[in-house]
């Protein structure tokens, strides 16, 4: 199964001048042409084919399934070109290129450019190109005349952002949750359209069994109007939503739910229940809330923590707010995750308290009061997440440029963060309350579907694992 955020390293590379080529030296590259390759370029080429994007058309007996864009197999040949041989530096001057049998999603191409020709006056050398299939059969195959670089470049490959394309409820963290199996979830008061198609949508989905904790009446009469569909569904009827949030936390204390979920009452009144010193749901640790974010300009999800919870924390409690956010990096897949403590600027200000507590919390990390991750900070927000304004500045760290949490300094500046991603950075979210003994999803009246499922997927993962390992 594909991990949520993958745990990356920097990878150097290096070209091969034109004196150390010679001939009958080749590199080859292989990759698999994926759904999203296909739509991906159908969308830059403005290409509307239906065979490549109808699947009702594709399966047609003329077409025999989707087939893929010939330009995929020549991008292939030109990653070969500039990413090893000759590498960084080249430049294409003629292509002479043959396709021979289409490509269809799931097929494997593999491209090889091999070199058969040089000229040391001009820095010519011509590359035969061929690639094939797993069954092996020729796919595309021809000639590439380019210029090799006459000196040596070595640099950190870019960590290419994730471009993400409409995908329903098959993103890699819905997927990851639907092979764990559906958890049952108490779903608090969702007395409106909005709350209660969620819950639905989640159940359609496989990704929960929820349980409705409301007045049965008013969930009747929401069905009624929105046409959805409650029969089969478990309800606990309670008088109003005070009464369900506290009817909730007390399946939850119970181990009858595995997770809550917030329908149209506030949030005050949830958290209010569940945060209860008689509630059960209280851990060692104190709660605090994660965005997981998924932005197209940066190479993988990453978490926001608190913009939802801690208003203003102390040292103390951002510490907690760390820990929680690491421990739920490491379920998503990320061993050892990189935590970045935001602020305004990256240098120690004794007028500016959140850079002393980022500077405290860095040593905590080095005591070992936090552990399972690397810490720095201060950074402000560019450096954090652009190795190039890291650079710029002087910063030399491990996290810079490569953060999988973002610390934020307080509430508002963690929400309004994620809010402008989604809004004007096209990121999509999930969104999941760590440090109680279950996990709680917090929606939103504004969450889109998409978002709601994710959250949902992303509690569920939680929960799976407090059922190995109890908060």
């Amino acid at each position: 199964m594909d991990e949520i955020m993958p745990d990356t390293a920097a990878v150097v590379i290096r070209n091969r001048i034109f004196d150390e080529i010679a001939i009958g030296d080749s590199a080859t590259v292989e990759r698999v042409l994926t759904a999203a390759d296909v739509q991906l370029l159908a969308t830059l080429y403005g290409d509307g084919d239906p065979q490549r994007l109808d699947p009702a058309c594709a399966a047609l007996p003329d077409f025999h399934d989707t087939i893929g864009h010939g330009i995929w197999g020549v991008a292939l040949i030109s990653a070969a070109l500039d990413m090893h041989l000759p590498g960084a530096g080249t430049a294409c001057l003629e292509q002479a290129l043959r396709f021979h049998a289409p490509m269809r999603i799931g097929d494997t191409l593999a491209v090889q450019v091999c070199a058969v020709a040089r000229d040391a006056a001009t820095r010519q050398i011509r590359f035969a190109c061929r690639g094939v299939n797993q069954h092996g059969v020729l796919a595309i195959d021809g000639t590439v005349e380019v210029i090799a670089p006459a000196e040596r470049i070595e640099y950190t490959a870019t960590r290419l952002p994730a471009v993400r394309l409409p995908d329903g409820d098959r993103s890699p963290l819905v997927a990851r949750a639907l092979a764990l199996g559906a958890i049952r979830i108490a779903v608090v008061h969702p007395c409106d359209e909005t709350s209660l198609g969620a819950a639905l949508d989640a159940r359609t989905a496989g990704l929960i069994e929820p349980v409705l904790v409301a007045p049965r009446a008013k969930l009747a009469e929401v069905a009624r109007r929105a046409g959805l569909d409650l029969a089969g569904i478990a309800i606990e009827d309670v008088p109003h939503s005070h009464a369900a949030a506290a009817r909730a936390v007390e399946l939850a204390a119970g181990g009858r739910v595995d997770a809550l979920m917030k329908g149209s009452l506030h949030t005050d009144e949830l958290m209010a229940a569940v945060v209860a010193s008689a509630a059960g749901l209280r851990t060692a640790r104190r709660i605090s809330h994660c965005y997981l974010m998924h932005s197209p300009a940066y190479p993988r999800p990453f978490i926001i923590t608190d913009g939802a919870v801690n208003i203003a924390p102390t040292l103390e409690e951002k510490a907690d707010i760390v820990r929680n956010a690491i421990y739920l990096a490491h379920i998503l897949g990320v061993a050892t995750p990189r935590v970045a403590i935001l602020a305004a600027v990256e240098t120690i200000n004794p007028r500016m308290q959140t850079t002393l507590d980022a500077a405290a919390l860095c040593k905590m990390a080095d005591r070992g009061q936090i552990a399972g991750a690397v810490l720095d900070g201060p950074l402000a927000f560019d450096n954090a997440i652009s190795a190039v304004a890291a650079r710029i500045k002087g910063i030399v760290s491990d996290v810079a440029g490569l953060a999988d949490i973002l610390l934020v300094p307080d509430l508002e500046s963690g929400n309004m963060l994620a809010k402008q991603l989604e809004y004007l950075g096209g990121a999509s979210s999930a969104a999941v309350v760590m440090g109680a003994r279950v996990p709680i999803v917090l929606t939103s009246r504004a969450d889109s579907r998409e978002s709601r499922i994710a959250s949902c997927a992303l509690a569920a993962l939680v929960a799976h694992r407090y059922r190995l390992s109890p908060p």
